[in-house]
């Protein structure tokens, strides 16, 4: 025979757990039980001092409390009519809520209305939701699930018995598993309305609920602001709001997940994306321009002018833009990468201190006031990295603080170098996804330069072999996460000397157009440092109404 004391409910308290403020339920023994997140604490976890006498225990059985007459709940404004339906009985100061097996009551749910405290009775093994009797498995339009006896009433009442209403037997922490246990009888109609309390417990139950039933069932409904459930709306004579907010539930998805026909205004009336042209027309025939949200990734063999690209893009953009441009490049100080742009605005190498010394001053300021716009162009300002973290926040910050909208990065693996000693594959992948995250947060245009491995055979690079992919160093991630990418060609060993100063430019990837293969040539001038475009035939077939 057990001889076990069965504790009592004492009252509602707000949980620390999970912030609610009555889903915490404090016993005359001092443990707690939280129905929002599920968390108990024992008797000698919390400061109660449990009172000298207590509730006498129910020896008789369960049936025993389900007694009383059926009445309006005056307090929750629930009607006699409702009540009855529901098979909800009362008596002064208590409703109890019965749980029907083979639609026999096998198990109740009493609570005592001036204390708020409450207590269960007999099996709640093969029990259904509270309400479930009323429908005999027979499926229908639609049906609501709330988290409360009350609630699920409240629901049936305003809306005068058209659809059908039930509620969790266990409270939100258990509400996969209530519906588990009625699955049969849930996925019988052909939509899901969860109207579950206007909380973080109560919503996150809906989701977890949502998940395990059929795709595109499941509606989950927000309450207006200021209402917690389906009662509160009732009590307050909300009719309207809540038949409003109900038909408005939004179809559950999971994250990530759309149903496109939704979608089809935002097709229709998106942003067009700006696109600025290349210096080079080759490029622009095949790319149709650079754009903003779209990571760029320029590579080559060492010495075969990924440099002299960079700053031709760099003083593009300034000069054909409006924007902020923001530069990272750690392979050299700030002095080497304003000397490389204002370089390209005099059309001399002026990097050069034999060079530099045929300007006076004042061509000097006026060279570099022409293009070293104020509070216009930002550059790292510290040769080389040592943090990864610490990079990625000067990075955002020059994004996102100093209003830049194109932003270069060079290179990637002095990035990996500082990220990681071991595996170089990961590492690149690593900071390939956070580089492609960044670009989408913040929709920058991002130029990244990127280094080649070492060719296998007899040529390398450096002697013009043609590029492709698989070429790129240390991982995939580089070609897979970048929009476009542009690499490099140049016989440096040959013997003609225009063979040897001339670049081709070769489209590897273009998310946008597609188009890949040889795009131009550019030749170095010594005397200048310039690159030029020797031709652009190479795609004969493009559209010749591009607008650049």
């Amino acid at each position: 025979m057990n001889t076990r004391t069965e504790s009592k409910f004492i009252k509602h308290i707000p949980c620390d757990s999970c912030g609610s403020k009555d889903n915490n339920s404090l016993y005359n023994d001092g443990h707690t039980y939280c129905f929002g997140c599920n968390k108990r604490t024992s008797p000698n976890q919390t400061n109660y001092t449990p009172p000298v006498s207590t509730l006498p225990t129910d020896k008789n059985s369960f049936l025993h409390s389900y007694k009383g007459s059926y009445n309006a709940l005056e307090d929750r404004k629930i009607s006699l009519k409702t009540a009855k339906a529901f098979g909800v009985l009362s008596s002064p100061n208590k409703h109890v809520y019965p749980y029907y097996n083979n639609n026999e009551v096998s198990a109740t749910k009493t609570r005592e209305v001036d204390t708020k405290k409450f207590y269960s009775g007999g099996n709640f093994e093969g029990t259904g939701l509270f309400g479930e009797q009323l429908y005999r498995n027979t499926g229908g339009k639609y049906l609501t699930i709330t988290e409360g006896e009350c609630d699920a009433m409240a629901v049936h009442q305003m809306f005068g018995g058209k659809w059908a209403v039930v509620s969790l037997k266990r409270g939100c922490a258990s509400a996969v598993k209530d519906i588990r246990e009625s699955i049969e009888f849930v996925e019988a109609y052909e939509n899901v309305v969860l109207a579950f309390d206007n909380d973080d417990a109560g919503q996150k139950a809906a989701r977890q609920v949502a998940r395990i039933l059929k795709p595109n069932k499941t509606k989950i409904m927000s309450f207006p602001i200021g209402f917690k459930d389906a009662n509160d709306m009732l009590k307050q004579g909300k009719f309207e709001e809540f038949t409003k907010a109900w038909w408005e539930a939004k179809t559950y998805t999971p994250s990530g997940i759309l149903e496109l026909s939704s979608k089809k205004n935002d097709w229709l009336q998106r942003e067009d994306k700006e696109s600025i042209p290349y210096p080079w027309e080759g490029l622009n025939k095949k790319l149709y321009g650079m754009r903003k949200g779209e990571l760029v990734t320029l590579t080559g063999g060492t010495g075969l002018g990924k440099s002299s690209v960079t700053r031709e893009l760099e003083h593009w953009l300034i000069k054909n833009t409006t924007d902020n441009v923001g530069i990272v490049a750690l392979e050299e100080n700030w002095l080497r990468t304003a000397d490389g742009i204002v370089s390209i605005e005099a059309n001399d190498r002026i990097y050069l201190s034999e060079k530099r010394a045929k300007y006076s001053s004042q061509e000097l300021e006026q060279m570099f006031d022409n293009v070293i716009q104020d509070g216009r162009v930002f550059i790292h300002a510290h040769l080389g990295a040592t943090n990864i973290d610490e990079i990625f926040s000067k990075l955002r910050y020059i994004i996102v603080g100093c209003e830049c909208e194109w932003v270069v990065v060079d290179h990637l693996h002095m990035l990996v170098n500082v990220m990681t000693e071991g595996d170089e594959r990961r590492g690149i992948d690593n900071l390939m996804n956070r580089l492609r995250s960044l670009v989408e947060e913040t929709g920058v245009g991002m130029i990244l330069v990127s280094h080649l491995r070492r060719a296998a055979g007899e040529k390398g690079h450096e002697q013009g072999i043609e590029v492709s992919l698989s070429h790129l160093k240390g991982s995939q991630g580089i070609s897979q996460l970048s929009d476009c990418v542009i690499a490099l060609e140049r016989n440096q060993q040959a013997d003609d000397p225009e063979e040897a100063n001339t670049t081709k430019v070769r489209v590897l990837k273009s998310r946008y157009t597609g188009d890949t293969g040889l795009a131009c040539s550019l030749q170095y001038n010594s005397n200048t440092g310039r690159l030029y475009e020797t031709d652009s035939d190479f795609s004969p077939q493009q559209d010749s109404t591009l607008p650049f």
